[in-house]
């Protein structure tokens, strides 16, 4: 039996086939971080809707020219990781609010698709996401 890496590698190519856009290069690793990062900071269902739409940011940003397809899911994958990761509930600990998750250097929770920390946190680059980074204001502003 094939291990998981090799059954999702086998079916982005699957996907990309049937789509036509087989020479497109999908990191799985990222989609599944920031997957993972929206079903722990928000709802478990968070997680296909933000890497959906991650995706549809960055077709349309590489669409229009805005930005190559590598930069553009660069951007919107790391806008939406940044976006969910900031929705992550506190846990009350002596008196100041920690993440519910572990935190990266830059006080973000990253979570592996399968739970665990991870260390590979990815910047937006705005240019690149288009209008998405509008989408920034915090809760409560």
């Amino acid at each position: 039996m094939e291990n998981k890496d090799e059954l999702l590698q086998e079916w982005t190519k699957t996907l990309l086939e049937a789509f036509e856009i087989g020479d497109l290069e999908v990191d799985v690793h990222s989609v599944l971080n920031v997957a993972g990062v929206a079903a722990h900071s928000i709802v478990r269902p968070a997680a296909p809707l933000t890497t959906f739409i991650a995706g549809l940011a960055a077709g349309l940003a590489a669409g229009s020219g805005q930005a190559s397809e590598a930069a553009a899911m660069k951007a919107a994958l790391g806008l939406a990781k940044k976006l969910a990761a900031a929705q992550a509930p506190s846990v009350e600990a002596d008196g100041a609010g920690a993440p519910a998750v572990e935190a990266d250097g830059a006080g973000a929770p990253v979570v592996e698709a399968d739970g665990a920390a991870a260390g590979d946190a990815v910047e937006p680059d705005r240019a690149a996401a288009g209008d998405a980074g509008r989408a920034e204001t915090p809760k409560g502003e």
